[in-house]
């Protein structure tokens, strides 16, 4: 439950008076940033290209990742990470995809703004280390952050840009901070509830995005709603035995981050993840499907570091075995669902 009574109103919850860096300006940063803005937050956005934030500034738009949607003029977006960081923020968002996180922070750790609240808000992990997204962030900005928290559920970047109602639950492990971070984000289109459970929310915003990539294969070779309906029960028993393993709590995988995000991202039309599946239900190659896509499917990586983890850690996830064999080993996406309907037969 959120430690904000459902009777506040957002506008009393906190001051619109914080400096909010985003790091990042995919369609999800840019959303975060516009969603900020609008709640009378101050906003510098980061890009790493130059050509990108000098497109942004003339057409008021992010017209690579979020067409048709205005930016204030009060929004500042830059490709220089001083100019980002440095300027006494007290909220820094990071919204870089996984396989590029790394990278990107060793060269902005030294303008990280000390005291500021650090939130991670990255679906993956990372591969080789297994690390989710907060730890490698830690890695980076030490105890200079007031505080480290993940944010995740269910949330498509452009219905957000056009204020639906949009609810996502921020995982931090000091409720103090949470709730601090959670009153200045709750506003206007956006819910946010806390969980102390950080473990558990990053690991179903990961998770969750490989059930989506064998989601797209289900629909794209017209196997119905019984399967899909299967995929995402039995999906959800993956993530939670994962989730399990890495200590985190059984209840978080019931709520936002975990069932919330895998019944959107399996089924909305929006999702980057279902959508490679669906190709290569057509018999299309990744590399063919990458090289098309403007935005990352997450999924993609994080099937690997999960595959990884689940064999060192002699886990069983039949899932993402097959979607790992479809994209890393060459396997026929039919193939693999008689793979996974042939397994021998269990309780559940």
């Amino acid at each position: 439950m959120s430690p904000i009574s459902d009777r506040t109103p957002p506008s009393e919850r906190a001051g619109r008076d914080w400096r909010v860096s985003v790091i990042g300006a995919g369609s999800w940063g840019t959303a975060l940033a516009l969603h900020a803005h609008r709640s009378g937050h101050d906003v510098t956005l980061w890009t790493r290209r130059e050509q990108l934030a000098r497109q942004i500034e003339r057409a008021s738009e992010n017209e690579d990742y979020l067409p048709g949607h205005r930016l204030p003029a009060g929004l500042r977006v830059t490709a220089d990470g001083s100019a980002a960081l440095a300027a006494g923020s007290d909220c820094v968002v990071s919204v870089i995809p996984s396989r590029y996180l790394r990278r990107t922070w060793e060269s902005l750790q030294d303008y990280f703004p000390s005291g500021a609240h650090l939130v991670s808000a990255t679906k993956g992990l990372e591969y080789g280390t297994g690390l989710r997204m907060s730890q490698v962030l830690g890695e980076y900005v030490g105890d200079r952050a007031a505080s480290v928290s993940a944010l995740s559920g269910p949330s498509f970047a452009l219905e957000l840009a056009e204020e639906r109602p949009t609810a996502v639950t921020l995982g931090c492990a000091d409720l103090e901070s949470s709730l601090t971070v959670q009153r200045h984000w709750s506003h206007g289109a956006l819910r946010v509830y806390g969980n102390e459970d950080i473990v558990g929310v990053e690991l179903g915003g990961a998770v969750k995005n490989i059930i989506a990539l064998a989601a797209g294969i289900v629909d794209g070779l017209g196997l119905g709603t019984n399967t899909r309906a299967a995929l995402i029960t039995r999906g959800l028993k993956e993530m939670a035995r994962l989730s399990a393993a890495r200590g985190a709590q059984s209840e978080t995988l019931m709520g936002l981050a975990g069932l919330g995000d895998l019944v959107l991202t399996c089924t909305g039309p929006l999702s980057r993840n279902r959508r490679v599946g669906l190709k290569l239900a057509e018999g299309r190659g990744l590399r063919e499907i990458e090289s098309e896509m403007k935005m990352v499917a997450e999924g993609v990586e994080t099937v690997r570091a999960v595959h990884r983890l689940a064999a060192a850690s002699g886990l069983e996830m039949p899932i993402t075995a097959q979607v790992h064999a479809v994209l890393y080993e060459g396997r026929d996406p039919r193939s693999a669902i008689d793979e996974l309907m042939a397994r021998a037969l269990v309780q559940e």
